[in-house]
């Protein structure tokens, strides 16, 4: 841990945020808190619950119950725990959108949301979310999507309206955000997002 740190410090970055699957929180979570705390990390983000593709939105509240517990250790090291959605999460059971039930479940004190902004490429606004749920957020993945291409393009390139996409992260409680998309896409991106 602690060498990799220095890499990342050497190369001028830090790691404030990392991805663990459930199992690894499930099964080692003091060594994990243990690991996040000697990389400096402060967010801890499960990156799905794993659960099977026709889960019930009861199979997906006992997930958010479990990350609930899992969190009040997290937040008792100091750390905050988040949630990475993906697809499958606006997907909907009946009437019900399954991540809107991961809100209402998920605990605001010790849960933070880490928003996918790819699913606007099935109709979902990161901005819509951040002012629905105001201070629920932590993070967010960016990507931006062209209609016409049917394709991932640079952001700034797309579909996403960026400029009220960070009016209403603000809203939402966004402190970091992250670039996650083919590198092919990152000196556009990082053009567009240096000009912001």
């Amino acid at each position: 841990g602690s060498e990799l740190r220095r890499i990342i410090t050497d190369a001028g970055l830090k790691c404030e945020s990392s991805h663990y699957g459930m199992g690894e929180l499930r099964d080692h979570l003091d060594n994990r808190i243990e690991w996040s705390l000697e990389m400096g990390i402060t967010q801890i983000i499960a990156s799905s619950f794993w659960v099977p593709g026709d889960a019930s939105i009861d199979d997906y509240r006992r997930a958010c119950d479990e990350l609930n517990a899992i969190g009040l250790k997290i937040k008792a090291a100091g750390l905050q725990t988040g949630f990475h959605n993906h697809d499958k999460e606006f997907e909907k059971r009946g009437d019900d959108l399954i991540y809107d039930s991961l809100l209402a479940q998920l605990d605001p004190g010790i849960v933070k949301m880490q928003f996918q902004v790819a699913v606007v490429n099935i109709g979902y606004k990161a901005a819509d979310y951040f002012r629905k749920y105001p201070g629920r957020f932590i993070s967010a993945h960016q990507a931006d999507w062209s209609d016409e291409k049917k394709a991932q393009v640079p952001i700034g390139q797309g579909i996403v309206d960026w400029d009220d996409f960070f009016a209403a992260a603000k809203t939402g409680g966004v402190k970091n955000f992250f670039v996650e998309m083919e590198p092919d896409t990152f000196p556009d991106s990082a053009r567009f997002l240096k000009k912001m």
